[in-house]
């Protein structure tokens, strides 16, 4: 029986005119076990993800995917989360619990499985992966193989009916990886489960698979037993034969007859009758360049460090030098201390105890490359490392360029950073760390997700830097890259270095930490510990490694420099009136929030008078500031406004400016005439119903996605936390400036709601009272208005019109409807006089509330927009 079928499966990326995957159409059988691999960007993990609706990316899909018989897309997600398990490629992204037994129970207990069967299950699957000793650990003590093993136990206690795995063993240390894939390969054996895996490391994979299907550009260009897609890939001469397994290598390099190996024992078995026929001997080692500098680079003296004070240390008496232009492979399990050393050697963290030496300018690529992305391109983020940096355009464009190419990212210069692969991510902030030129680079697993091809090109970019003095310090599980280019090796176990030695040396002595190279000749060639060693002392041809530069590159400033393409300082005279400016704003704020009390502003003749001077004076000073201080934007990359054809609003959006204009002010009546105002708890939570009412119209007809709901949220939190952040000065708020944006972004009903919700869970702080409705209601406003002007064109979405009408919203909306309410709640009786007394004396509050509101938009409107348009395109969020 088929577990799936895909037929003619396409599918593209948003705003991507290429093919992710491209007519992909075949089978997968109940049972098998499938390793899907290819080349970084060919596809892989997105093929995966379209297996299990929940992960399915927002992109345009065509094709089908049946699963069991049945269309994927009619499974319903409870059906889904049980029968079909998924693994990812971080261990602590899928951890929801904090206690290993809860973690095991979270599944059943979500599925809504009884206390029994729960209970039965859970105690069956520790016992089966043997975590009985740590079942009621937290989850916090567990290492990264231990954390992944708990992922894959939480999903087998549901009993699926195929497991689907993405890269699982990528950031994990030889050992805990070599035992999770033991553990993976037991529930195929033993269970019957079905397993689809992608992996980058295939020396353990590939035997235990009956499939292997290969990717190259999203289509299909291998799938059949290992043995076939090997010989094809050989055969074809395609890069992904390097990835192949050591022995499969070795065996096509070396002129014979007998079958293909796979297996390290059918390697070794392969080479011993190998041996009985032909000589099998290598005097002459092959090896690169190795360092003879005596000038140290690095240099770590008994450092001790802890995380906390009452905490263990992590690191414990580390004592380490490394030679200016030696490349340092520091490798050991998880969570015994290395990256914690390299972020000290880095200046990232401090040791409390011991001497740090670090001689020369140094370069950090750290484990997750998504922390040095701050930008929409690559290209920009490339460009972004330049800034402030005197250099002309010509030579910064001509260094990006060399980069681009050198990292093989001319595909990828306009594409999201966020939305590469795991190894073209570490490709882009790999370049990015090299543009800086650093005398000392510290890598901390820089190749993971990297396909066999581009190591070999990162070789290059290692070996090149090391020529010209750069002295390399690499944390790393990849035994085999390590074995091949490190001048050294130590070993970490423990908080310290245990050893350390010369590659051949050093994994020639291990027998887990070492190579399947130095495992399989190990008795006939006890020093080998590379495939080219094998090959090379079988009598095979090795290809010659690329050349390198080792010249000294050229100076960073080479051309006279264009004043056109730097960012210039500004000048004196900008800054004096900015600090002015400033200053006055600072000083009559201090004076408006000494006098905020109504009744005083009442009483006391030209009180009123003074103080809307006064509140004309602030928004003039923080006009003045912003204009001193304020550089050009660049132009936006694709058009911003709402196009002519699209301005036409929908019935959705007219029946919710009836709610709103209607129902609402209809149930504030009532409130205060009818309940006299003392129900406001109840009148509020009316208002929330109908807040809600339009925006439930928007899911009409689909179902909404949780992501959708996570975003408006998470809005409404950050306007409730800017509110509470400036609460002790009075009507200084960023909530007028969340709400416009939230509704630019997401049109006139999600403004509406996120002004109306802010404004009541803000008040949980503030103090709920008869004024929590209307505040939800002038807030509310806000946004829909916003929303609305913006579909019309009204609206510009530029710096300028949003600060605008951010101003004319705080005075005219906001305290439009706010100043007439307060005369409704606390005067004796209304008329004309009092209205406009409430008017004029709330006019230097609204004064106030304008000039904040105008400084958030100025300073983060557009940059807080730009990230929710990223959003919108990534995951389909409603607009």
């Amino acid at each position: 029986m088929e577990t799936f079928t895909i037929e003619k499966l396409t599918f593209y990326y948003p705003e991507q005119k290429h093919k992710a995957i491209d007519t992909l159409s075949f089978d997968i059988m109940e049972g098998q076990f499938v390793v899907l691999c290819g080349t970084s960007g060919s596809g892989k993990s997105t093929l995966l993800r379209q297996l299990k609706t929940v992960l399915t990316p927002h992109g345009a899909r065509c094709g089908k995917i049946c699963f069991e018989g049945k269309l994927l897309d009619t499974i319903d997600e409870r059906e889904q989360s049980q029968k079909i398990g998924f693994v990812f490629q971080s261990p602590d992204n899928q951890i929801v619990t904090d206690k290993v037994w809860h973690e095991l129970a979270f599944g059943l207990e979500s599925l809504g499985y009884d206390t029994q069967t729960i209970r039965g299950r859970v105690a069956e699957m520790a016992s089966f992966f043997g975590i009985q000793t740590w079942f009621h650990k937290s989850v916090a003590e567990l290492s990264g193989g231990q954390k992944q093993l708990l992922n894959l136990a939480s999903i087998m206690v549901m009993h699926p009916s195929v497991l689907i795995l993405d890269e699982p063993t990528s950031q994990l240390d030889p050992i805990a990886a070599s035992d999770f894939l033991a553990t993976v390969g037991k529930i195929n054996r033993e269970l019957g489960t079905t397993i689809m895996m992608t992996e980058h490391r295939l020396e353990e994979v590939f035997p235990m698979a009956d499939r292997v299907m290969v990717m190259d550009g999203g289509r299909l260009i291998a799938d059949d037993n290992p043995h076939v897609v090997g010989e094809k890939l050989n055969t074809s001469d395609h890069a992904m034969f390097m990835a192949m397994p050591t022995p499969m290598r070795i065996w096509a390099a070396v002129p014979n007859v007998s079958s293909c190996p796979i297996t390290v024992r059918e390697g070794r078995d392969w080479l011993n009758e190998f041996a009985m026929k032909n000589t099998v001997k290598l005097s002459d080692w092959p090896s690169f360049e190795r360092c003879d500098r005596e000038e140290n680079a690095i240099v770590l003296d008994e450092v001790w460090f802890k995380y906390e004070r009452e905490a263990g240390d992590v690191v414990k008496g580390v004592s380490l030098t490394v030679k200016k232009g030696e490349f340092l492979a520091l490798l050991g399990g998880n969570g015994t201390g290395k990256t914690t050393t390299l972020s000290i050697v880095g200046g990232l963290r401090k040791a409390y105890r011991g001497n740090v030496a670090v001689n020369g300018s140094v370069g950090m690529l750290p484990q997750n490359p998504q922390t040095l992305f701050v930008k929409k391109t690559v290209q920009e983020d490339l460009q972004e490392i330049f800034k402030g940096k005197k250099m002309s355009k010509a030579v910064r464009t001509e260094k990006i360029e060399k980069m681009i190419k050198l990292c093989q990212l001319e595909t990828l210069i306009d594409r999201h950073p966020y939305d590469l692969s795991g190894g073209e991510q570490q490709r882009a902030a790999l370049a990015k760390v090299l543009l800086l030129e650093p005398e000392i680079l510290l890598l901390d697993e820089p190749t993971k997700g990297l396909d066999a091809a581009f190591k070999a090109v990162f070789a290059v970019i290692i070996r090149t830097l090391i020529a010209r003095g750069v002295t390399v310090f690499m944390v790393s599980h990849d035994i085999e890259f390590c074995a091949k280019y490190a001048h050294r090796c130590a070993l970490f176990f423990d908080g310290a270095i245990v050893t350390a030695a010369v590659p051949r040396k050093f994994f020639a002595g291990n027998s887990f930490y070492t190579t399947a190279a130095n495992r399989m000749a190990r008795a006939k060639l006890p020093d080998a510990i590379t495939a080219e060693d094998v090959i090379l002392a079988c009598g095979g041809t090795v290809k010659p490694e690329p050349a390198i530069d080792a010249s000294t590159p050229a100076s960073i400033v080479t051309k006279e420099i264009e004043a056109s393409s730097i960012e210039k300082p500004l000048p004196l005279w900008r800054k004096v009136i900015a600090g002015l400016s400033a200053l006055i704003a600072v000083i009559i704020f201090i004076q408006a929030i000494r006098i905020a009390d109504l009744t005083v502003l009442v009483r006391q003749g030209n009180m009123a008078e003074n103080q809307l001077k006064s509140a004309v004076l602030l928004i003039a000073s923080l006009a003045i500031f912003a204009l001193a201080i304020a550089r050009k934007s660049p132009k936006p990359i694709s058009p911003i406004q709402v196009s002519r054809d699209q301005r036409k609003l929908s019935k959705r959006t007219v029946a919710a400016a009836v709610l709103m204009l209607l129902l609402i002010p209809i149930t504030l009546f009532i409130g205060i005439y009818y309940l006299n105002g003392k129900k406001y708890y109840f009148i509020a939570l009316m208002i929330l119903i109908e807040t809600m009412l339009p925006f439930a119209l928007v899911f009409e007809g689909r179902k909404p996605q949780a992501r959708e709901l996570v975003v408006i949220a998470s809005l409404c939190a950050i306007g409730v936390a800017g509110r509470a952040a400036f609460l002790i000065l009075p009507n200084f708020s960023p909530v007028i400036a969340i709400v416009i944006i939230s509704a630019v972004a997401f049109g006139g009903e999600t403004g509406f709601l996120v002004g109306a919700m802010t404004m009541v869970a803000s008040n949980v702080l503030a103090g709920q009272g008869p004024w929590t409705p209307w505040q939800m209601f002038a807030m509310g406003m806000i946004g829909f208005t916003a929303g609305i002007l913006f579909r019309k064109g009204v609206l510009r979405r530029t710096r300028g019109s949003l600060c605008v009408f951010g101003a004319f919203c705080a005075f005219v909306i906001y305290g439009g409807i706010m100043n007439p309410a307060s005369a409704l709640m606390w005067a004796n009786e209304l008329n004309v006089n009092i209205i406009l007394t409430y008017y004029l004396t709330g006019m230097p509050m609204d004064l106030i509330h304008a000039a904040s509101t105008v400084l958030f938009l100025w300073f983060g409107g557009m940059p807080m927009l730009e990230k929710l348009d990223r959003i919108k395109v990534k995951y389909g969020l409603i607009s």
